[in-house]
This record gives C-alpha cells, sequence and structure tokens, in this order.
C-alpha cells in the first residue's frame, strides 16, 4: 500500500472513532448548511485535497459532478490504508480494520454511522455501486497485517487483484461503463500500477517488515534477505536484485500496456485520466530503470515537471 503521512494517521483515528451512534439518512437536499451529509462531503474533499497523489492529481480532469463521488471513494480508501499502515501494530491496525469494516456494513445496510460514512452511502445509492470491491479492498488491508511475503508471482497477483484491482471497478461503476471486458482491461491497469510501485518502494516496504518481491524470484537470482538487508545498510543494490527488478518492471510494462485499450472504450473524460494513469505508471518504470535499479541507493521517482507535462498532454488530449 502506498506510504502515507503522520497527519494522515489522525485523520483514520478520527473517522475510525468519531460518532458510533447511527447518523440519519442523507438529507434529501445536501446543500443544507450543517447537514450530515454536507459534512461529511466536506470533510471527504478535504482528505482528497490534502494528498499529493495521482488519484487527486487526475482528479481535475473529472466532470464537476463527479469530482464528490471521487472524493467520497477516495477518503474510504485512504483512511482504511492509513488504518492498515499507520498503526502502531499490526494487531492495533487489525482491531481498528474490523471497527471500519462494521461502519462499512452498516453503510450498506443504510445505517451509515458517521458523516462521512452518511456521503459515502450517497455516492453508493447514486451510483448503485456493488459491494464486492469495499470488501477486497478490506481484505487486502487485513491480508497485510498478516502475510509479509509472497512464494510466487501469482501469489502477488492474487494480492493486487483485491489491493488495486477494486478501485478501478468502483471507477467504472462510476463511469457507468462496468462491464466484463472493461473489468479485465482496468485490472491489468491497476495490476501495473502496484507492481511498479512495489519495485519503486522496496526499500520503504523492506523497513516495515514486507518484501513483494517473489521468493521464488529471489532464489532464481541467487538474493537472501540478508542480502537485500545488507544492501540497504551499504546503500547500494546487489546485481542479483536489480536483474530480479528489471525482470518484473517488464511484468509490470506488460501489465500496464495490456490495459491502455481502455482508453479507447469509456467516456472522454476517463479516457484522459486512463492515459494518464498508465503513463504515470510507465514513468515509473521508466525511473526504475533510469537507475539501473539501483532502488536501495535512491528511491526512483517521476520529477513534478514529468507529472505536470503529463497532466497537461492529458488535459489537450495527447497521451
Amino acid at each position: 500500500m502506498n506510504r502515507l503521512s503522520n497527519e494522515s494517521q489522525s485523520r483514520a483515528d478520527a473517522l475510525s472513532q468519531d460518532n458510533r451512534e447511527p447518523t440519519e439518512a442523507p438529507n434529501p437536499d445536501p446543500l443544507v448548511a450543517g447537514s450530515p451529509l454536507a459534512r461529511g462531503r466536506s470533510h471527504n474533499a478535504a482528505i482528497a485535497k490534502s494528498h499529493y497523489e495521482n488519484f487527486l492529481v487526475a482528479s481535475v480532469l473529472l466532470p464537476r459532478r463527479l469530482r464528490q463521488p471521487f472524493y467520497d471513494v477516495y477518503a474510504f480508501c485512504r483512511t482504511a490504508d492509513d488504518l492498515a499502515d499507520e498503526s502502531p501494530s499490526p494487531a492495533v491496525a487489525t482491531e481498528r480494520l474490523a471497527d471500519f469494516q462494521r461502519q462499512l456494513d452498516a453503510t450498506f445496510a443504510g445505517t451509515p454511522p458517521s458523516d462521512t460514512f452518511v456521503a459515502l452511502a450517497d455516492t453508493i445509492a447514486r451510483f448503485s455501486l456493488t459491494r464486492q470491491p469495499f470488501d477486497d479492498l478490506m481484505s487486502a488491508f487485513g491480508q497485510d497485517q498478516v502475510v509479509h511475503r509472497y512464494e510466487d508471482f501469482d501469489q502477488l497477483i492474487g494480492y493486487c487483484q483485491r489491493s488495486a484491482n477494486p478501485v478501478g471497478q468502483i471507477v467504472l461503476q462510476l463511469a457507468d461503463c462496468f462491464d466484463d471486458d472493461r473489468i479485465a482491461l482496468s485490472d491489468h491497469i491497476c495490476t501495473g500500477l502496484q507492481l511498479a510501485n512495489f519495485w519503486q518502494d522496496v526499500e520503504r516496504d523492506f523497513a516495515i517488515g514486507r518484501i513483494y518481491l517473489p521468493a521464488d524470484a529471489m532464489r532464481s537470482h541467487g538474493i537472501t534477505e540478508v542480502d537485500l538487508a545488507d544492501g540497504i545498510a551499504a546503500k547500494s543494490t546487489p546485481p542479483g536484485l536489480r536483474a530480479a527488478l528489471y525482470q518484473q518492471c517488464d511484468l509490470a510494462e506488460r501489465c500496464l500496456r495490456r490495459g491502455l485499450p481502455l482508453a479507447d472504450s469509456v467516456p472522454r473524460w476517463l479516457a484522459s485520466d486512463v492515459r494518464l494513469f498508465v503513463h504515470g505508471g510507465l514513468a515509473t518504470i521508466s525511473a526504475i530503470r533510469k537507475i539501473d535499479c539501483d532502488v536501495l541507493r535512491i528511491r526512483p521517482k517521476v520529477s513534478k515537471t514529468k507529472q505536470m507535462t503529463m497532466l497537461a498532454r492529458a488535459w489537450a488530449g495527447w497521451l
């Protein structure tokens, strides 16, 4: 999962702990000042706008009518991610995630327990969002607390199917283009983005006890966890690990390119976002290769200039 700031944790705690008594159903007039829906929308928008991430950057390409629904979904995902990654221990994270799951259950049952969930419930109802993607995300966040290694690429892909792909599936529902063919293409993109993030953040993941590089790939390149720890200490990526990362980057790129045709079968506004996400993932992979996969020496990243250039090109329809 993405790494989060300390500020995110305070937001997560606030959302998880506040207002346990069910809040009344969304006010039919969302513009009524001080209504649960108005407060929830404002809170969710604040969470979304406080994070400079691809999701937020891409939101400037959205039709105005869809920005708030995206904020509501983003706030849910971000808060659950905070609980999973920023809690003081896996045990505490598991407890907080279980409570958050109960709040999600109540929301789908028609009794959202807090203002922020009132706003999410409104988005769920207006767009007829299905429950499965939300439950899949919660399952992946829970898995993070107990599974820290993956034996092979298939296991890792299985994790991506619940940690990344559901977000794309929710977006397709918001765009009213949710069918099997487009789901498959979206899944390729989301998996590719997740993989690119893993290979960008090998050191960060190791610092919190996680290794996403499949164990069989490590063995085939003669890498051990000791080698990884030594490389981090020496600020130098072992040759075997670099070779493994080149291989994994190729697989991530393949996923992204397989999903790119999605842009040709969705509304124009979403097509721009699809291209922006795919090219952003490809740029991350390019940044990794540019440093010869020496990710333990320096964290590869896409420059702000390149990000803004891609955003401008996406807005103009030139990506």
